[in-house]
């Protein structure tokens, strides 16, 4: 979460066209207060209940109850999944650098017509 926060105006071009949003089984109060003290630019939300973990297989069954792999969904203009990177090794540089050209090549002006 702080690599987001410490990249977020290179990554994610400050919010403009982008919209991110952290989603964890954690409580929604302990994920303010996270948001408060770390100064998260993004959004975070609560999935108590696995809903969306379930939904786009990030439920880590054989670590334990409530638990999700880190993974990454880049929703393209059109609400469709445009990349997954599951897990996210959020560890290796490299994996921002790949997230960098996905939301590159989603919010890049397209070209106007005759211009290659």
């Amino acid at each position: 979460m702080h690599a987001y926060r410490d990249q977020y105006a290179q990554i994610f071009n400050s919010g403009q066209d982008v919209v991110l949003i952290a989603i964890s089984t954690d409580d929604i109060e302990t994920l303010a207060s996270w948001a408060h003290d770390d100064d998260f630019q993004f959004l975070m939300a609560s999935d108590r209940e696995l809903a969306a973990a379930e939904q786009y297989g990030a439920v880590a069954n054989r670590v334990g109850p409530n638990l999700t792999n880190r993974s990454l969904f880049v929703i393209d203009p059109e609400g469709r999944i445009a990349h997954v990177m599951a897990p996210f090794r959020e560890v290796d540089p490299t994996a921002y650098e790949e997230l960098e050209a996905v939301i590159d090549s989603l919010t890049a002006p397209a070209p106007e017509e005759g211009e290659d």
